[in-house]
């Protein structure tokens, strides 16, 4: 006997009624920081983030002078007195910095506004203190992007030509851009493999 594999629509004798709804799961395109800040979750919450927020706006917070040289590391919040109501708002937490050591004073000068500013992101006074570690700030190197290929002679006239009806300049160049990465991208195939 051969097994068939069982199908994912039902039988014409066991259809729905009009009565009865069947659920289908939908997938659609989703941004992709929907995907990312879950799979973030876990570690930020092991250093004391409750959400990427400080990290994500640290340029924005201490300008882009001082976030060249320095980092949030980790909140360390206090521990909740006991008896403590669980409703009330927590003690305000210690943000550990990483500070390059030629900005370390400079940071310590301004860690009155930087709280200011992190407790504005937040809505609320989270920040409490700053502690300074002293220490090369490793930010990663920003990635070079592909130069967009030449296209041969004939291709090129064959791109504008097709977007010759295109009124709009802006989406005329995108486009463009566009057509000469797809045009002048090497062609992959998967091999075929015989069955």
């Amino acid at each position: 006997m051969i097994n068939k594999p069982k199908s994912q629509y039902p039988a014409p004798s066991q259809q729905p009624s009009s009565q009865q709804q069947v659920s289908v799961k939908r997938r659609s395109a989703r941004p992709f920081a929907d995907l990312v800040g879950p799979a973030l979750a876990d570690a930020l919450k092991a250093r004391g983030f409750a959400t990427a927020d400080i990290i994500g706006h640290w340029p924005d917070i201490v300008g882009a002078r001082l976030s060249a040289h320095s980092l949030p590391v980790k909140i360390q919040w206090p521990p909740r007195p006991k008896g403590e109501a669980s409703d009330a708002a927590p003690a305000a937490a210690t943000l550990i910095l990483r500070v390059e050591s030629a900005f370390a004073l400079e940071v310590e000068m301004s860690a009155g506004q930087i709280i200011e500013r992190i407790n504005a992101v937040f809505g609320w006074r989270c920040v409490g203190k700053l502690r300074l570690k002293q220490g090369p700030v490793d930010h990663p190197a920003p990635r070079e992007r592909p130069g967009i290929p030449a296209l041969p002679p004939e291709a090129s006239r064959q791109l504008a030509n097709d977007l010759s009806g295109i009124e709009n300049p802006a989406l005329r160049e995108a486009l463009e851009r566009l057509g000469r990465q797809v045009r002048g991208a090497p062609r992959r195939t998967k091999p075929v493999t015989p069955t």
